[in-house]
């Protein structure tokens, strides 16, 4: 990770969870994507992208998203993406809280994961 983007991941009710903190941007965008994929790829699990302590996110970070969500899709693997009031808002303005699967909160991602 970058000094503008820290992160890490844990299994919580059969999914995995990575959460990260700081800023998804340009300078940061590589190497979420390049952790994400080293551990979606070691592991068959649903996942839950946390970023509700995201400071900032940008069209970069978004194409990274974006990228991963592909990813799951290929390989039918579930997932959800939570996002805090600034993220959600950048989400909603380029129209991809759906392709996103963009949930309010970590409870509900595990939940809807769960069904």
């Amino acid at each position: 990770m970058t000094v503008s983007l820290r992160g890490g991941f844990e299994r919580r009710k059969g999914c995995l969870v990575f959460y990260f903190t700081g800023q998804l941007d340009a300078y940061s965008e590589k190497q979420f994507t390049d952790f994400v994929n080293d551990v979606f790829s070691a592991n068959q699990l649903p996942m839950v992208i946390d970023l509700t302590k995201i400071d900032f996110i940008d069209s970069s970070g978004l194409g990274a998203m974006v990228h991963t969500v592909k990813q799951c899709k290929k390989l039918k693997r579930s997932f959800v993406v939570v996002g805090n009031a600034r993220v959600i808002q950048t989400i909603k303005l380029v129209r991809l809280e759906d392709f996103l699967h963009l949930v309010p909160d970590l409870d509900t991602a595990l939940t809807k994961l769960a069904a």
